[in-house]
């Protein structure tokens, strides 16, 4: 029997994916991968772990233990042909599914990978519920659904409020996503995990994922910041991150059906960062004027609108999308994920000049290994 796990290419998913082979030996892990063929599946899981494994133990775990479906989340049954589908479905012992579209401008693009994508994973878990049971259905949602909020600290009982309008495509999706699958898989054991911003590894600079770095990097090359020195933001290491979603998916009973993936009350605020930054060496001072914040939301506004070719458009148009989780002042309660790890998540200043180095200096891109010439493919799925 498999854990069906879907966005094992994606940046959380590789975690997951390379965590579950690394900590869990006897796991077998099915992988939904979007490729036209078992060869092109390989690399770009190879792309995806080379953050977490060496080529050579890459090949050794994903051909002993993985079986990969092509399919894709957008298409009608997962783009499966009967074969496979019945195979899967008889094969896998629970669902850990990662796969989502971040994108929170699209809501084409949300509705789609989010609500479609996750119905139909829903209506597979279905099957194979009715079939012969599922062990779990562990769902990675996050602290976005919590809607528009303003200086408060949220727990895992009261982030869902349906009364409370939603910031953006991702939240909104991701929140009925949630609703979809308690209501459609009632009688299947399940736990939703809510990872609050992820920004970097705690262990090393490296990263896969730019976007939220990109945004992180403009704001510390500013030398007036529009915020309130004393805000705080939730952000939380895709180390801990990942290590919480392998140990709650293999946990035997979780103590809870939701968890705050996040830094919670321990969460920084502006000030802590950036006089963190500053005593590690990071050449920009820093001054407070969260009185700008009106102009200086025109002024991303207006760089977003700017020719590519500029360097603007890009990191303007994700602080456009991001500034309300900057300046909401809200963090998510943890008490329940650090009661359940026995750990709490190390805090950003520890590690986040370096992460600032590594994206600067490489021009925000991961010198990704090309697949080893001479190296076999796979010929079957």
């Amino acid at each position: 029997m498999a854990i069906f796990l879907t966005g094992a290419t994606g940046y959380i998913g590789s975690y997951v994916a390379a965590g579950l082979l690394e900590r869990h030996p006897q796991t077998r892990l099915a992988l939904l991968v979007r490729a036209k063929n078992p060869a092109e599946a390989e690399e770009r899981l190879w792309k995806s772990m080379q953050l977490h494994l060496d080529f050579e133990r890459f090949i050794e775990l994903v051909r002993s233990r993985c079986d990969l479906y092509l399919g894709d989340l957008t298409l009608p049954g997962l783009g499966l042909d009967a074969e496979s589908r019945d195979k899967l479905v008889r094969s896998m012992d629970s669902v850990l599914h990662v796969a989502a579209s971040l994108n929170r401008k699209s809501s084409k693009a949300c509705f789609n990978v989010n609500l479609r994508g996750t119905l139909a994973v829903i209506k597979l878990a279905r099957e194979a519920q009715d079939h012969h049971g599922l062990r779990r259905f562990t769902d990675i949602s996050t602290v976005a659904v919590c809607g528009e909020r303003q200086d408060a600290v949220v727990t895992e009982d009261d982030i869902v409020d349906w009364e409370r309008s939603d910031y953006d495509p991702y939240a909104r999706t991701k929140k009925f996503c949630e609703h979809m699958l308690h209501e459609l898989l009632p009688d299947v054991p399940s736990v939703v995990l809510r990872p609050s911003i992820v920004l970097g590894d705690s262990r090393f600079p490296e990263t896969t994922q730019f976007d939220m770095v990109r945004a992180f990097a403009m704001l510390a090359q500013l030398r007036v910041l529009p915020f309130k020195p004393d805000d705080r933001l939730d952000i939380v290491p895709a180390d801990y991150v990942s290590k919480a979603i392998v140990h709650l998916h293999m946990a035997e009973r979780p103590r809870y059906s939701s968890y705050n993936l996040s830094s919670g009350t321990s969460a920084l605020t502006y000030k802590q960062i950036v006089s963190a930054l500053e005593d590690q060496g990071h050449p920009v001072r820093h001054h407070f004027a969260p009185w700008l914040g009106k102009s200086f939301a025109r002024t991303i506004d207006a760089a977003a609108a700017t020719p590519r070719g500029w360097g603007l458009s890009l990191p303007a148009s994700l602080l456009k999308v991001f500034l309300p989780y900057l300046t909401f002042n809200t963090v998510f309660d943890n008490r329940r994920i650090v009661e359940e790890l026995g750990e709490a998540p190390r805090p950003f200043d520890q590690y986040g000049l370096g992460l600032l180095r590594f994206a600067l200096d490489g021009k925000f891109t991961y010198p990704y290994q090309p697949w080893p010439g001479g190296a076999q493919v796979r010929q079957v799925a």
